[in-house]
């Protein structure tokens, strides 16, 4: 394959990939309305989860449906890869986008957040994430199995914690739902039909993706782990990145920090699953580096968060000083 098939190739899966997380992300967020559910819920939930589909999907593929010895490393490096890049960069991004519409005139130059949803949001991404990076000083496969069904009894906690929590209400105003842009209060069916489409293109997409990343590492003689941690979470994290920045622009904060810090918790829990049950779980030292990075980042987060009641951007963007420490570090070795 040559190297501008594998260009196309890794551009139209990024595409598709796009594309199916913004059918299901509209039809998400058209179901939150219809449940009436609060912005901190929509966020942290649906849309968290939503737009994290892809990574979810991918490392899925790559360990249990992929080919050769590498596919175990591109799940891996896929599944650490998300909360690193969602804590080191995602949020700062965040952090400079909003400073450029502040800049512009569009909106305040601080952020209005629900902190209570976000240090929930925060406290069991620590908690998931801290017991997914204990599993792996243990080669005991029966800890690791308990340590993934301990991780989704988590999450669920967690989505009871949330949704128990009084925060913002749900009378933002979101875009038509694709399905039906004529109506002011579009069908449950249709809201289903374009949830369902988008995860069936998000799942083609992710399978495309994840035969590229192998073909790319076998031509190249690049380690696996190393291109799914460093690119892979790169493409699948634009949905986070461009529906926060929207919500930023509109002054919807709640949602788009929510939209990450949710993405954050369920990429710490279900993925990490996923990886415990179908992967011996020993992470090379990459892998482990990247993973106490994204563990401290997201500390640094909280901490700030309980301190302060909300953050500044210049406390976001300075996360991204972990991101470019651990891309030197790797350069340099």
């Amino acid at each position: 394959m040559t190297l501008l098939i594998l260009i196309t190739t890794v551009i139209v899966a990024i595409l598709v990939i796009l594309g199916g997380a913004a059918l299901f992300t509209n039809g998400i967020e058209w179901l939150g309305r219809r449940l009436g559910v609060s912005d901190g819920v929509v966020g942290s939930v649906f849309a968290g989860v939503g737009t994290a589909l892809p990574e979810t999907v991918i490392p899925i593929i790559a360990i249990f449906f992929g080919d050769g010895a590498e596919r175990e490393a591109i799940g891996v490096g896929a599944i650490l890869g998300a909360p690193f890049m969602l804590s080191t960069l995602t949020l700062p991004l965040l952090g400079a986008g909003l400073l450029v519409f502040a800049f512009m005139g569009r909106r305040p130059w601080t952020f209005r957040l629900d902190a209570a949803a976000v240090s929930i949001d925060l406290r069991f991404f620590l908690l998931g994430y801290a017991a997914a990076i204990a599993a792996a000083y243990t080669t005991s496969k029966a800890v690791h199995i308990l340590v993934a069904v301990g991780l989704v009894a988590l999450y669920l906690f967690y989505l009871r914690t949330l949704i128990g929590h009084s925060g913002e209400g749900h009378g933002e105003a979101i875009g038509p739902l694709y399905l039906s842009p004529r109506a002011e209060h579009p069908a449950l069916s249709l809201i289903a039909a374009q949830v369902l489409g988008g995860l069936a293109v998000i799942i083609w997409g992710a399978h495309l993706f994840v035969g590229t990343v192998q073909t790319v590492a076998i031509n190249v003689s690049v380690s696996p782990l190393l291109l799914s941690l460093l690119i892979t979470p790169i493409a699948t994290e634009l949905p986070e990145k461009l529906n926060s920045l929207i919500w930023i622009s509109q002054k919807k904060d709640t949602l788009a920090v929510g939209n990450i810090t949710g993405a954050m918790v369920f990429q710490a829990t279900f993925p990490v699953a996923v990886g415990l049950i179908g992967t011996p779980w020993q992470l090379d030292h990459y892998g482990m580096v990247s993973a106490w990075v994204a563990l401290i980042a997201g500390a640094a987060l909280y901490a700030t968060m309980r301190r302060g009641g909300t953050w500044r951007p210049a406390y976001l963007m300075a996360g991204a000083v972990l991101y470019l420490g651990f891309g030197v570090y790797v350069a340099s070795r």
